[in-house]
């Protein structure tokens, strides 16, 4: 991220007030056809700073019909139609599990954990920012063969595949992933009656199979298709306040336009190459801290709640545990049955299924189950999140349900 003063302030946009851009203008019928492009530095004054539920109030609400609203409505329409365009191409729409803590203004502590809801507005921005990232794709690279910065998503190997299959044909259906497209309309059947979240599930699953992106230098590879998002070239332009990678693109096509001069090492593949093998590195070690802070806050939110009983779903099932994810909370747990402070149950691990009955019950990707929740402090320096099974009984190995109230909400220590 680039210093507050520059993130938050002047290269954020803010209603009524001038700002500095680098923008992608494109001329669009009422078919979303792209008519003709240009890319321009620009001063915008933006008319409104709306979050995404509140831009979605005013595409709802039929008595809203200023500019703005209209405006907004007519984006939204444009934006359905690219991206069915773009799923009929092909482009995965994929599941994760995204929480949102809700932060004590006084003392910063997490207050609440809910999973993020997506609303149209968030499709419409993504619509428009993936066309943006596409078209400047294309320029820069048309003007620099040998050294433009893209992103690419390399095609899973057959392998990653093994256990989504498995996770279908436990549900007696079959998934074809020998292209996007194929496993794009596979997900898209997929459907169990009467198991409303199975479809979300598959697609967590499907998302874990999935390689990494990465940025590479164009006149170093030449494999340039985004397997995601169906599309042969594709980088990323829209966020230079918080991605390096975007800053460099922002110069490749400046100097494309004639907006800027070069230097050297933006024309120079192997330097280029460096740089993107560093960022790929950095995205890396980003994601880790990431994990690592939801892991913290998350610790932080149960610490004050006692034992929760939640329902859930089985993600995986392994040799000696199974791994739970609670939607409420978009949380993974794991449930383990070999234990050092009490006797071990009679396990067995069917790989091909995959299946571990546990005594006599037998457990299978995507069955529901009822755990408790809650935080394990016997050792300080390393805390984790403790799931225990309470349904289906088990003698010897289930527990008893918390007693204690689920809204409890006492104070974290301080």
């Amino acid at each position: 991220m680039v210093p507050e003063l520059l993130s938050s302030n002047l290269c954020s946009l803010r209603s009524n007030v001038e700002r500095f851009a680098f923008s992608c203008i494109w001329e669009i019928n009422h078919e979303a056809e792209i008519i003709s492009t240009r890319f321009t530095k620009s001063v915008i004054n933006s008319k409104a700073s709306l979050t995404y539920a509140e831009a979605q109030m005013r595409i709802d609400d039929l008595s809203m019909n200023d500019e703005i609203t209209k405006s907004l409505r007519g984006l939204n329409a444009l934006a359905k139609i690219l991206k069915k365009r773009r799923i009929e191409k092909g482009a995965l729409t994929l599941s994760s599990p995204e929480v949102r803590f809700h932060i004590d203004s006084e003392t910063h502590d997490p207050i609440d954990l809910q999973t993020k809801e997506l609303m149209e507005t968030n499709s419409m921005v993504e619509e428009f920012m993936l066309l943006a990232n596409i078209s400047v794709a294309k320029k820069i690279y048309e003007e620099f063969p040998e050294c433009a910065m893209l992103r690419k998503h390399p095609a899973p190997p057959p392998s990653n595949y093994d256990i989504l299959f498995k996770a279908a044909k436990s549900k007696n259906l079959a998934l074809r992933t020998d292209s996007a497209k194929a496993l794009a309309d596979s997900l898209d059947a997929a459907h169990v009656e009467g198991f409303q979240y199975f479809n979300t599930l598959l697609r967590i699953l499907a998302t874990r199979c999935m390689m990494q992106a990465v940025y590479f230098c164009s006149g170093m590879d030449s494999d340039f298709h985004h397997y995601g998002l169906a599309s042969p070239i594709y980088t990323h332009f829209t966020s230079p306040i918080r991605r390096y990678a975007d800053i460099i693109v922002h110069r490749l096509l400046a100097v494309a336009i004639g907006a800027d001069s070069t230097y050297p090492d933006l024309m120079d593949k192997l330097k280029q190459a460096a740089l993107s093998n560093n960022l790929n590195y950095r995205h890396k070690m980003a994601q880790y801290a990431q994990r690592a802070s939801v892991a913290f806050h998350t610790q932080l939110f149960f610490k004050s709640r006692g034992i929760l009983n939640e329902e859930g779903f089985i993600l995986f099932v392994k040799k000696n545990a199974i791994v739970i994810l609670i939607p409420k909370f978009g949380l993974e747990g794991t449930v383990f049955f070999e234990n050092k402070d009490k006797p071990n149950p009679r396990l067995t691990f069917n790989e091909e299924e995959p299946a571990l009955t546990v005594e006599d019950y037998t457990f299978h990707m995507f069955d529901k189950v009822k755990v408790t929740i809650s935080l394990d402090s016997s050792n300080i320096q390393h805390q984790k999140i403790r799931m225990s099974l309470v349904e289906p009984v088990i003698p010897g190995v289930s527990v008893s349900p918390s007693s204690e109230p689920e809204a409890k909400k006492a104070k974290l220590d301080r």
